[in-house]
């Protein structure tokens, strides 16, 4: 009789803790808010969104990268492969702007999901052009809010400050290919 008993008692116990865990996490579940947005949605007015920009603009560095870091950022994109470079993020859509090595030189681009490089909105044959170039971008400039930068500049409030280049990333970069 033991050898029913036993099993069956057994069996019993683990169905309850199975029970209780899975009761417990529905209960979780179904009081927990809803995941989606992962962030606070923010109701501003565009009056509100154009103070913002501004504010995050005026925090940007005018100070310029120098010519040493341009020739340390030249010299890092030659050592990667034909296609590679710079890109700083790595999601879906729209990944901001990358550095590219190409056949030719370094192109800068628009980066789309991750890797896949658009056209070129500026190419650099030389390492003395792209150093001269590049030694007096600041983030500033690079954000697209310069209009003396036709390079970067843009009139696109979405397209401006969007995962551009910075001080920061390039420094990155240089640190991760040293």
């Amino acid at each position: 009789m033991a050898g029913i008993v036993i099993p069956i008692a057994c069996y019993a116990v683990i169905v309850y803790v199975l029970g209780a865990i899975s009761w417990s996490l529905w209960k979780q579940r179904k009081n927990k808010a809803p995941a989606w947005p992962p962030y606070p949605v923010i109701d501003a007015s565009e009056e509100e969104m154009n103070r913002r920009r501004v504010e995050l603009r005026d925090r940007l560095s005018h100070k310029p990268l120098g010519a040493e870091r341009a020739r340390r950022l030249w010299r890092r994109l030659q050592a990667a492969g034909i296609g590679e470079g710079l890109i700083h993020e790595f999601h879906r859509d729209f990944c901001g702007q990358g550095l590219i090595r190409t056949e030719a030189g370094v192109i800068l681009c628009d980066i789309q999901d991750g890797h896949f490089p658009g056209p070129a909105i500026a190419t650099w044959a030389s390492e003395a052009e792209f150093t001269a170039f590049f030694s007096r971008q600041s983030d500033f400039s690079m954000s697209g809010w310069d209009p003396a930068e036709p390079v970067f500049h843009t009139e696109d409030e979405w397209y401006r400050n969007n995962q551009r280049l910075r001080t920061e990333i390039i420094d990155r970069f240089l640190q991760r290919n040293g």
